[in-house]
């Protein structure tokens, strides 16, 4: 077998020198030459792999890095705490608590039609909507979707019951307001990321806000998370702010506004409280309102979220004139006992004919008179009298036709015209509160003024806002104009229903019609508003009421003066400010109180529909009857008063420190040299906690 196979091999036949080359000697050039090729082609392989290696790993390292970290991390922003709103007496108004948010991963939920009919039914959401949202998110690839935001502790109870691994629930906080609409409008809310829309919420949004903070999360290939850390800065909670209301007054002045608005079938309103002093708002209401715990509806609710006492301008009507009558005693020689032409109730003022449209005419009244009986003939003299520029510059001093600046948003300026676009006869208009408007906010200012001796402050609700004082008029001014405006609640417009239970105080009505914008004319709809101070000698608060679209002969005596009255009286209680007037005197209202041309009072619906109890005063004289002493006033001999006001007038100031040292009576004291004016005037008597304040001048 060994030789056969060597016998073959010795047998076959080999090439002979000069013979052409064989097929296998072919076969083998052609394969190396391929080899070659394939080598080549390898090496060339590798070098592009090897470069585009380089490029990715090197080149575009940092790209592709953070590509991964996009697919694999996740970065969420972290809301921390807002801060509280809180009133004056610490009660807090709007909080932040602690709530549970939904999400899902939608790449890992095998039934998305199972998942979106649990969770809108443990979520009370709308199925369709959910379902729509999951299968979105499944075709954008999206691994995290927010179901629902900062849940009801019920449904978070329900949720964790299921243990359903694909329903994700993670902590936030949640805005709660505990009162519910209770100074809704000035707290404002907050969207459903817990940013401010409106009111407080919104101007204060950065500082409740705090600053937020981002956690990083690593997830795995399904997506599900596997580590966690802090980005950055951890997230700060909010500052609290607080406000100067007081939530007891603000709740009562919110429900005698809805009694008076309700009961009028009105269509809103607004009351604001205000320190005169500071300037501080003690109440802030309007009706209709809303719970900021509900989110908005779809434009249905657009109206009772509108801060109507700062954000809507409207004609003030009788109340302006006391802007027309303080002008006048600034600028012109008409006192308070001046004797005021009323033209027996009519006057033709450049071709216009304007009247006093009631049976109670007049053809002559005194100043006082003419604010207490609300005449429009009156008004208009004075206004004529004291002149159209002097009349414009007192509007601009008193603050109309500007903001306040308080900080709330939407505030309106109102609307004062300038001169040059003035009728011949809007003089008179203007004179009696038309072709002006003004804001429930604008009115409480210029109603301090008068109550605190002649400066105009600035409304303040927040503690940190500066105090803001200008004098515009003189302190005697002030003085003559309470006790004006004392006498349209002691015998004029607001005898019947302003009058404050143990207190005196001070007022004017005013009763506007209001314009159709479409046709221009005036309609059967009014403007009811009462602005007024308590009590007269020494001015603790303003209240100020609007109430908006009264029907027919319903005047602000009737609508808006009840409100100030019962609004007024709390607001005393509640600030411990004494009574100066006894409270077991009863007044005669027997003889009918004189009225004018817009504020005609229905006395017989007073007596039989008044729910505020009423000081009746003696023969409806002057409050000052009170404040005389006991022997000479037999019905007082058991009240007790301070100290009489001595005359510090032209004394110096050691003159002064020596007088009321001797009698025990405080004094504060400003400027230099002689005395110059003093308030309370001499003669008077000093209430519990009163000062007598002098200005001295050269």
């Amino acid at each position: 077998m060994a030789g056969g196979l060597f016998g073959r091999r010795a047998n076959k036949p080999t090439a002979m020198a000069g013979a052409p080359p064989s097929d296998d000697f072919g076969v083998r050039t052609e394969a190396a030459r391929r080899l070659k090729w394939l080598v080549r082609l390898v090496l060339i392989w590798a070098v592009i792999l090897l470069v585009r290696l380089v490029y990715l790993q090197v080149i575009e390292h940092d790209k592709y890095t953070q590509l991964a970290q996009s697919q694999q991390e996740k970065l969420i922003r972290v809301q921390p705490p807002r801060g509280a709103i809180i009133d004056r007496t610490g009660r807090r108004l709007a909080m932040s608590l602690p709530a549970d948010s939904v999400f899902v991963n939608p790449l890992l939920l095998k039934d998305v039609g199972m998942a979106s009919a649990v969770l809108s039914k443990f979520l009370n959401l709308d199925q369709k909507s959910l379902l729509d949202k999951l299968q979105t998110a499944i075709v954008k690839r999206r691994g995290f979707l927010w179901v629902k935001r900062r849940i009801t502790p019920e449904e978070s109870a329900r949720l964790r019951k299921l243990k359903f691994e694909w329903i994700g629930l993670t902590p936030e906080s949640r805005r709660y307001y505990p009162f519910g609409t209770l100074a809704a409008h000035l707290i404002g809310s907050v969207d459903t990321d817990e940013q401010g829309t409106d009111g407080l919420e919104f101007t204060r949004n950065d500082e409740l806000a705090g600053s937020a903070g981002y956690l990083r999360l690593s997830t795995d290939v399904q997506q599900r998370s596997f580590a966690s850390e802090f980005e950055g800065t951890p997230a700060q909670p909010g500052e609290d702010v607080k406000v100067s209301i007081d939530s007891r007054i603000q709740y009562i002045a919110e429900q005698a506004l809805k009694k008076a608005v309700e009961d009028h079938d009105c269509t809103d309103g607004s009351i604001i409280v205000m320190d005169p002093n500071t300037g501080e708002i003690l109440a802030m209401a309007n009706y209709p309102t809303y719970d900021p715990n509900q989110p908005p509806r779809n434009g249905d609710d657009v109206r009772a979220r509108l801060n109507l006492a700062v954000s809507v301008p409207f004609e003030p009507g009788s109340v302006f004139k006391v802007v027309t009558l303080s002008t006048a005693l600034e600028t012109t020689n008409l006192r308070p006992d001046s004797i005021i032409n009323c033209g027996g109730g009519q006057i033709n003022l450049f071709g216009r004919i304007i009247h006093d449209d009631r049976s109670d005419r007049y053809a002559s009244l005194s100043m006082a008179d003419v604010l207490a009986h609300s005449s429009n003939v009156g008004a208009i003299n004075i206004g004529l009298k004291a002149g159209k520029e002097n009349l414009y510059n007192y509007m601009r001093k008193f603050g109309f036709g500007s903001r306040t600046g308080i900080a709330l948003p939407g505030e309106s300026p109102g609307i004062v015209h300038s001169l040059k676009r003035w009728q011949p006869t809007s003089i008179g208009s203007v004179a009696m509160g038309h072709e002006v408007s003004v804001t429930t906010l604008q009115l409480a200012q210029a109603c301090s003024t008068i109550a605190n001796g002649g400066f105009k402050v600035r409304p303040r609700l927040l503690a940190d806002t500066p105090e803001e004082r200008e004098r515009i008029l003189r302190p005697q001014t002030a003085i003559m104009m309470r006790q004006m405006m004392e006498g349209v609640n002691l015998r004029g417009t607001g005898r019947l229903y302003a009058q404050i239970p143990g207190y005196t105080s001070g007022g004017k009505t005013g009763t506007a019609q209001i314009v159709d914008p479409e046709t221009g004319r005036y309609t059967n709809l009014n403007n009811a508003s009462y602005m007024g101070f308590a009590p007269v000698v020494n001015p603790k608060i303003v209240v100020v009421v609007s109430a908006h679209g009264s029907r027919g002969r319903a005047m602000a005596a009737q609508v808006a003066a009840p409100a100030f009255s019962s609004v007024a009286a709390a607001a005393l209680r509640i600030l411990e400010v004494p009574q100066d007037l006894p409270e077991t005197l009863k007044a005669d209202n027997t003889a009918p109180a004189k009225t004018g041309s817009d504020e005609k009072v229905d006395e017989k619906a007073a007596a039989s529909n008044s729910s505020v109890p009423l000081p009746l005063v003696p023969d409806a004289g002057d409050q000052r009857t009170f404040l005389t002493p006991a022997v000479q006033n037999p019905a007082l001999k058991n009240v007790a008063f301070g100290p009489k006001v001595p005359d510090f007038t032209n004394q110096t100031m050691r003159q002064v420190v020596e007088e009321s040292s001797r009698l025990g009576i405080p004094v504060d004291f400003t400027g230099s040299g002689l005395v110059r004016e003093q308030v309370p005037l001499p003669g008077g008597f000093l209430g519990k906690g009163e000062r007598v304040r002098v200005r001295f001048g050269p």
